[in-house]
């Protein structure tokens, strides 16, 4: 027996890993009247998105958010799915707003509002401020196909029968809608590196850098590789409203909502194994011995852990085996929390409270950087992405202070040498010596600071190689690929167990797509 066969609508479903998207599949399931169990390795929900206390003693008043700090992403269907407004979430209806950080400069505002980055554009090129608002309206005459391509099921290319017909004629017809130059363009720009294509639209050396830089976060790819086009697109076509409170409020929301349905949610209980008999999940096993009898198993952690580490190669097919085995999970992501003792200030924006900004140099730059994860090097003119949460939530520092949290980009998880106190101290170095040249003096305002390489993130928050995204961005890791065609849709070979995590189709941030996914294939099979 193989897939996932019979209909089973009293069946008792584990949830191993609560982290958003395990969230989302408890809450979803259990609203539909499955008995639901969450069990968690750490002592807190929210996986890579559960805010932290940063310092101890008299520096215990600084709290900062998880890996993941960026709420755009999360899903409207996924607030509506679980009534998420009833318990709390709200929204921001402020245009999100990134400061492209220079060095002795005020640096240039970016944002959805097409007027005010022209404005913002217009003193450094005239060209570029008249570009920025054609390009932005092609992004958002593209965003409906790509919505399409990243929020429903992955598409299957030997599906049959009417529903397969059905899903590929639907996402036919959202292309189709482009219109023939667009959809030209689109199936053009995907496999482009992002440096070529925001170079047929921009002069601006700083704006290119900024736009870039997401399209490579989390990734083994500078901004000359193939692909990473399709990776910015998707990141700015899907990208919505802010959420209010940040991932904490997100996490709180949702831990709510799983509870209130009825979710026994159990922390502190890690999970060893996932037990099959005849092909079908009978049993999740924990570190403590307890044995969980169920008939439906959704994972929340990555798949190589859930599918190589639970359930183990004896009991996959071995092409699936083989395909997990391979998909890449290369942690490239460093994290640099600071509590400082007064406000971040950047240069040229002195008195402005900025929540983000992107201090990546220009194209070239960022690919300097990438140079060093590939050879297994520190960077040392590191990528940064700044979060400073108490912009927008002061209870998070005390008062006129700030929390801080950088997303070093390009660091290799298997360094030359190996990690060390040394190395991560000499990580911290460079990255608060990259902050210093966009903010000055705030080297000097450091009060307490916590530095997580890769295999740090890879030790605290269970996650493969320390991969943020559970597996590698890239042209060949997405859609009906990810993690391997038999898995794309949530169902896997074995019978009852699903994948909900954000190594699955439509891949990583704090959407909430994949578990949202994974408890409609549950509730379909």
């Amino acid at each position: 027996m193989s897939g996932q066969d019979g209909k089973h609508a009293g069946r008792r479903v584990v949830v191993v890993g609560g982290g958003h998207n395990g969230l989302v599949a408890a809450g979803l399931l259990a609203r539909r009247g499955r008995e639901v169990v969450l069990v968690e390795r750490r002592g807190v929900l929210g996986g890579l998105a559960a805010a932290e206390d940063l310092g101890t003693g008299a520096a215990a008043h600084y709290r900062v958010p998880g890996v993941l700090p960026d709420t755009c992403g999360l899903r409207p269907e996924v607030v509506a799915a679980l009534d998420l407004t009833r318990v709390g979430l709200t929204t921001t209806d402020a245009t999100a707003t990134v400061l492209a950080a220079e060095p002795g400069g005020p640096g240039l505002l970016i944002s959805a509002d097409a007027a005010a980055t022209s404005a913002e554009l217009a003193p450094r090129s005239a060209a570029d401020a008249e570009a920025w608002t054609a390009w932005r309206a092609q992004i958002d005459r593209f965003a409906p196909a790509i919505m399409r391509l990243f929020d429903a099921p992955a598409l299957d290319p030997a599906a049959g029968g009417w529903s397969g017909l059905r899903e590929l004629a639907g996402t036919g017809l959202a292309l189709r809608r482009l219109g023939r130059r667009d959809l030209t363009e689109l199936l053009r720009i995907g496999p482009m590196c992002v440096g070529d294509w925001l170079g047929e639209w921009f002069e601006t050396p700083l704006l290119k850098g900024a736009l870039a830089a997401p399209a490579t976060l989390g990734t083994w790819l500078g901004p000359w590789s193939a692909g990473t086009s399709a990776l910015l697109l998707r990141q700015l076509c899907t990208a919505g409203p802010e959420v209010q409170g940040g991932p904490a409020a997100v996490i709180d929301a949702l831990v709510a909502a799983a509870r209130e349905a009825g979710v026994e949610t159990r922390v502190n209980a890690e999970a060893t194994a996932i037990e099959v008999e005849d092909e079908r999940v009978t049993a999740v096993r924990l570190a403590d011995g307890e044995r969980l009898a169920c008939d439906v198993v959704v994972t929340g952690c990555d798949p190589r852990r859930a599918l190589l580490g639970l359930v183990g190669r004896r009991a996959l097919p071995s092409r699936t085996a083989r395909r997990v085995g391979v998909f890449r999970c290369r942690g490239t992501t460093a994290l640099v929390r600071l509590g400082l003792d007064g406000p971040l200030e950047f240069a040229g924006r002195e008195g402005e409270r900025l929540p983000r900004a992107l201090a990546v140099g220009d194209l070239d730059d960022l690919e300097r950087a990438f140079d060093g994860v590939k050879y297994g090097r520190g960077p040392a003119s590191p990528a940064l992405d700044v979060w400073v949460p108490s912009v927008t939530d002061p209870s998070l520092a005390p008062e006129g202070c700030d929390v801080v949290s950088l997303l070093v980009s390009s660091v290799p998880h298997d360094l030359k040498g190996g990690w060390s106190d040394v190395s991560r101290k000499s990580l911290r170095d460079v990255a608060v010596r990259a902050l210093e040249r966009v903010a000055p003096g705030v080297s000097a305002r450091i009060a307490v600071e916590d530095v997580l390489a890769p295999p740090d993130i890879a030790e605290r928050y269970g996650v493969t190689g320390g991969q943020i995204h559970h597996g590698e961005p890239a042209l060949d890791q997405l859609l009906h690929m990810r993690p391997a065609p038999e898995c794309s849709r949530s169902a896997t070979p074995i019978a009852g167990l699903f994948l909900g995590s954000s190594g699955s189709h439509p891949g990583g941030g704090l959407t909430g797509v994949p578990g949202l996914l994974a408890a409609r294939a549950v509730l379909d099979s």
